[in-house]
């Protein structure tokens, strides 16, 4: 498996240092650097990486707010010299945090999270639900078996997701990551970084500043369509 990364680091000895130390692992391809905040976001939309290696201390933004913008953020293994934001760096899921220098067994045992991550999300996007399929929700002593066509809307609420059919909203424990990998994705969207909505319901669409857009269902739920997501949204679509 090859899995195409960008470094983020605003100095860019650490990047020189930590793309040589790369070349070690054949697996990983280095497709872009950048020094800030709006170069990495640049970048990312441009290369769309596999995985990130983040640094956390940057002159405009920080690496958790560069995290923040994005609605479905690759794999992160954060690289610092500051030890404080472990904790932090694991609420956000990051799947390691280098110090550096960085130790080249630390980095090597890094990288295995990543391939063993990234080979169990390619495994589930082999295993897509089909539109007639149905979903088994038990939501405290309900329980439903909801067909997938009929969802109109998933929303992530903490650590679940709640799904939209008919006029009913059980509370499924699922991330909405993993329900995008799950569903099929010629029919469902990943509308923002909270929502997901089945293109088959939209009524209408309106366009919003900043080129985001607005859909409305047939039920007359609304829902934004992000600034980063909006032009997938528009090549998708054709609108």
């Amino acid at each position: 498996m090859t899995i195409t990364s960008l470094i983020i680091d605003d100095e860019p000895l650490a990047i020189g240092e930590l793309a040589a130390m790369l070349k070690a692992h054949t697996e990983i391809e280095v497709v872009g650097t950048a020094e800030n905040y709006v170069q990495a976001l640049q970048q990312i939309n441009d290369k769309q990486p596999m995985l990130l290696f983040l640094d956390i201390n940057m002159p405009d933004k920080s690496g958790f707010d560069l995290l923040e913008e994005m609605d479905n953020p690759p794999y992160v293994i954060f690289v610092t010299a500051h030890d404080h934001y472990a904790i932090r760096a694991f609420e956000v899921s990051a799947l390691d945090y280098l110090m550096k220098p960085v130790n080249p067994q630390r980095l090597a045992d890094a990288i295995e999270k990543a391939k063993a991550m990234l080979f169990k999300k390619q495994e589930q996007q082999g295993q897509k639900l089909r539109l007639d399929k149905r979903i088994f929700i038990k939501d405290g002593e309900q329980c439903f078996f909801v067909p997938v066509a009929e969802i109109f809307l998933l929303e992530s609420i903490s650590n679940y997701v709640q799904v939209y059919f008919g006029k009913n909203k059980p509370m499924l424990h699922k991330s909405l990551n993993y329900m995008e990998d799950k569903l099929p994705d010629d029919v469902f969207f990943r509308a923002n970084r909270q929502q997901i909505i089945n293109m088959s319901f939209i009524a209408d669409i309106t366009p919003l500043f900043n080129g985001v857009l607005r859909v409305t269902l047939h039920n007359g739920v609304s829902v934004e369509i992000s600034q980063r997501q909006s032009p997938k949204f528009r090549e998708l679509t054709g609108v």
